[in-house]
């Protein structure tokens, strides 16, 4: 059979075997040696020509049916179904929300997993039907499919998942699956994943920074109770907690309001970005210091944050991005937490 003379096999390669014939079936259909719809070699004939196991050969030719390449045909042998392979890997990555630091985990992952890729990202802004709908159009066409689970509640709260969302996560096959930055608790422990863990994450990050914390008299968390893009609960339960054991009086509100009371020694932790910059308008505005009369730690780093010398509890965002990657390209398994710091700059 004339495609086995463009196999080519180096068994002093530090290359798999099984990688070997991959490549060299993708790069002989890519210049055009191997046409759409021809027959490819049986396993058992590789295996006897190359002195190969057929577990190596059958592995390979595994690959290629994920990638869509070849496709398996009872009693017929296995066919070219794909000409152009200039994409190794289709990718359907499902963001919750548009934000500065959910696009810093896409591009860190846009940037390690290649070139050689294609991704198409979806925004389902934390709605359970256009998360659904996402998923329904694709078919589980994709090679893998990267998913960050965030939810609203009808009462605009945040939600891990929903009886419908898990029912679709469940239906993609754990090989393709990957779950970012929220791991959802019913998902069986060998789907991969790379996450934060919310509420020890905060409380973690605040015993990080007690000794700057502690010269402050009230702590006020800003935490949005309803929001078109709701945070985790779980924020409040580690901050709670870390207060309690301290014995650190505490307030929990809503939004930063207009004409706020502020006291010398107030410690203010915010989560979104508006209330940020009102926060620090008004602290300007009533002419008090930032960093020694009120102080400001805000959650989730973003460059504007770091010039601004504002105190922050962040994931590891390039992290994240960078670890999802590397499993997805090394097909690794496993779970991986990012890491999560206190980062102390000029605003306590």
């Amino acid at each position: 059979m004339e495609i086995l003379s463009y196999i080519e096999i180096n068994k002093n390669s530090r290359v798999p075997m099984y990688q070997q014939i991959v490549d060299s079936i993708i790069n002989n259909i890519s210049n055009g040696n191997i046409e759409l719809n021809q027959k490819l070699p049986s396993i058992n004939m590789i295996s006897e020509d190359f002195y190969l196991s057929r577990d190596t050969v059958e592995k390979a030719y595994n690959v290629l049916k994920e990638r869509n390449i070849i496709q398996s045909i009872h009693r017929r042998g296995y066919y070219v179904v794909k000409n152009d392979t200039r994409c190794k890997l289709n990718i359907l990555f499902l963001v919750n929300k548009l934000s500065t630091y959910k696009m810093r985990i896409y591009n860190s992952f846009l940037d390690s997993i290649g070139l050689n890729s294609k991704i198409d990202l979806v925004i389902y802004h934390c709605d359970e039907f256009l998360f659904l709908n996402a998923l329904k159009n694709s078919k589980l066409a994709y090679d893998y499919y990267v998913v960050m689970p965030h939810f609203k509640k009808d009462n605009l709260q945040h939600a891990s998942f929903t009886d419908n969302t898990l029912e679709a996560i469940n239906s993609i096959p754990k090989n393709k699956l990957l779950v970012l930055d929220n791991i959802i608790p019913p998902l069986d422990e060998d789907v991969r994943a790379v996450y934060q863990e919310f509420d020890k994450d905060i409380y973690n990050a605040l015993i990080s920074g007690k000794e700057k914390i502690s010269k402050y008299n009230k702590l006020v968390l800003i935490y949005p109770e309803k929001s078109v893009y709701p945070y985790p609960r779980r924020v409040l339960r580690g901050f709670r907690r870390f207060c309690l054991e301290n014995e650190i009086d505490f307030e929990i509100l809503n939004e930063v309001c207009d004409d706020m009371v502020f006291k010398k020694g107030d410690l203010f932790i915010t989560i979104e970005e508006s209330d940020l910059v009102n926060l620090i308008n008004q602290i300007r505005d009533n002419e008090l210091t930032l960093g020694k009369d009120i102080g400001v730690i805000s959650y989730n780093d973003t460059p504007l944050k770091d010039l601004l010398g504002i105190t922050v509890m962040s994931t590891d965002f390039k992290v994240m991005g960078e670890t999802a990657a590397k499993m997805i390209l090394h097909n690794k398994q496993g779970r991986v937490k990012v890491p999560f710091n206190f980062i102390d700059r000029k605003s306590i």
